[in-house]
C-alpha cells in the first residue's frame, strides 16, 4: 500500500514537471500552466482599462480567480513532490529547500496575495501590489524552452562579471551625487539639501539623459555634469558589452563541441519477453549479459519502469538493451535482402547458396519472427536476409555453414 501511495506521488512530480513528449499527461500540464501564465497576466492587464472593465468586469474576475485557484493547486502540487526534486535530502529539508528558492516563493506569491485580503482586509492595497510577483511566474516559460535557457546560462556564467560592473555603477552613483551636492548646495539649497538628495540626478543622469527636473545651474556643476553624462554612457554599456560577450562565448563553445568533439553513438534493441523466455521471472541482477551491454528501459504495459536489479521480469516485456557502438577498422557492411518473385536463392539450402566467402547470413526474418541461420534450412519466398560483409574473414565457408 505503501509502495503504491508513492508511486503515485511519484507520477505526481513527473506530471507537474516538466515532461517529455511521449508522455501526453505531463506534456498537456505543461502547457496549461503556460497557457494559465499568459491569461492572468492578460487578464490582470485588461483589468486596468475602464472600458474592458465595464464591458466585461465579471468575466475578467471569474478568469483571474480560476487561474489563481490553479496556481494555489500547482503550488500544493510541487510541496507535496518536493523530495523528487531534492532527492538527496530528507523531505522536511527539501520542501524547505523549495519553500526559499526563487522558484518557489514566486510560486507562493501568485496566489497568496489574492487571498489575503479575505483574512486580512486592512492590508489590501499591500496584498495587491504583492500581484506583481505573479509576473515572474513567466520565468517558468524559461523552463519548456531549451532557446531560451541559453540567456539563463549567459547570465550564470557572467554574474561576477555583471555584479562588479553593478557596483561600479553604484559607486560612481553616489560619488556623483556627494560631489554635486557640494558644488551646488550653496546655489540650490532647496534641491540639492542633503547628500542623498543628487541620487535621483545622477541616477537620472548615469542611466539616461536627465528628465529635467533637477539640474544644475552654477558653470561648475555643469560640467561635472557633461563628464558624468559621457561617463554615464560608458557604465551602462558594460554589462551591455558583458552579456554580448557571453553569447558569442556560448555559441563559440558549442561550434567547437560540433568541429571538435567526436560522437560516441550507443545502440540500442529491443527485446520483447514471450512465455517461455529463460529470461521470465527472473530479476535484472541474475541476468547473465556480457560485458558493456545493460538494460536501459523496460517498458510494460503503457508504462516505463526504471531498471533496478531486483525487478522482476514478466511475460510481455519490451527490453530496451543498449550498448556501446562497436569501433571496427575493418569496413564490416551490414545489409538486408528481401527474398521475392523469382529470385534463385527461394527454395535453396543455405549450405548451397553460391556467396561470397567474405559474407555471412548473419539471421533471417520470416514472418515476423527471426531465425538463426543453419546450413540445412530452405529459404523461402519473402524472407529477409540479413548479411554480413567483411573485406578479410577467415574460414569463411566453415562459419556459413
Amino acid at each position: 500500500m505503501v509502495s503504491s501511495w508513492e508511486e503515485k506521488r511519484k507520477r505526481l512530480f513527473c506530471i507537474v514537471e516538466v515532461g517529455n513528449d511521449r508522455d501526453f499527461i505531463s506534456r498537456f500540464y505543461d502547457w496549461v500552466n503556460v497557457l494559465a501564465i499568459v491569461i492572468n497576466l492578460a487578464v490582470s492587464i485588461a483589468a486596468t482599462f475602464d472600458a474592458a472593465e465595464a464591458a466585461a468586469g465579471p468575466v475578467l474576475l471569474f478568469i483571474e480567480q480560476l487561474t489563481v485557484a490553479f496556481f494555489g493547486v500547482d503550488f500544493i502540487f510541487r510541496v507535496f513532490t518536493a523530495r523528487y526534486l531534492y532527492p538527496d535530502r530528507s523531505e522536511p529539508a527539501a520542501i524547505g529547500k523549495y519553500l526559499t528558492s526563487f522558484t518557489g516563493l514566486v510560486d507562493l506569491f501568485s496566489f497568496l496575495p489574492y487571498y489575503l485580503p479575505f483574512f486580512f482586509p486592512a492590508g489590501l492595497a499591500a496584498f495587491r501590489m504583492f500581484r506583481v510577483v505573479r509576473i515572474f511566474r513567466l520565468f517558468r516559460v524559461n523552463v519548456y524552452y531549451d532557446s531560451l535557457n541559453v540567456i539563463t546560462e549567459v547570465i550564470v556564467s557572467k554574474k561576477q562579471q555583471l555584479i562588479s560592473s553593478v557596483f561600479i555603477i553604484l559607486v560612481l552613483m553616489l560619488a556623483s551625487s556627494l560631489c554635486m551636492y557640494s558644488i551646488e548646495h550653496d546655489a540650490q539649497p532647496e534641491v540639492f539639501r542633503n547628500a542623498f538628495s543628487g541620487i535621483w540626478w545622477s541616477v537620472s543622469t548615469l542611466l539616461t539623459v536627465g528628465y529635467g527636473d533637477i539640474y544644475p545651474i552654477t558653470p561648475l556643476g555643469r560640467a561635472f555634469s557633461i563628464v558624468i553624462t559621457f561617463l554615464g554612457v560608458g557604465m551602462v554599456a558594460i554589462p551591455t558589452g558583458i552579456i554580448s560577450a557571453g553569447f558569442v562565448d556560448q555559441y563559440s563553445r558549442v561550434k567547437r563541441l560540433g568541429e571538435y568533439g567526436r560522437e560516441e553513438s550507443v545502440r540500442f534493441i529491443k527485446v520483447r519477453l514471450s512465455e517461455n523466455d529463460p529470461w521470465r521471472g527472473k530479476k535484472l541482477r541474475d541476468l547473465d549479459l556480457p560485458k558493456g551491454l545493460i538494460v536501459a528501459v523496460i517498458q510494460r504495459a503503457k508504462g516505463v519502469i526504471v531498471p533496478k536489479g531486483d525487478v522482476v521480469l514478466e511475460t510481455g516485456d519490451t527490453l530496451v538493451l543498449g550498448a556501446e557502438s562497436f569501433r571496427d577498422n575493418q569496413q564490416i557492411e551490414l545489409k538486408e535482402v528481401a527474398l521475392t518473385g523469382k529470385n534463385p536463392w527461394i527454395g535453396e539450402y543455405i549450405q548451397d547458396l553460391d556467396i561470397s566467402r567474405k559474407t555471412i547470413i548473419v539471421m533471417i526474418r520470416r514472418k515476423g519472427e527471426l531465425k538463426i541461420p543453419r546450413g540445412d534450412m530452405i529459404l523461402m519466398e519473402g524472407d529477409v536476409l540479413v548479411l554480413y560483409s567483411q573485406r578479410t574473414i577467415r574460414e569463411g565457408e566453415r562459419m556459413l555453414l
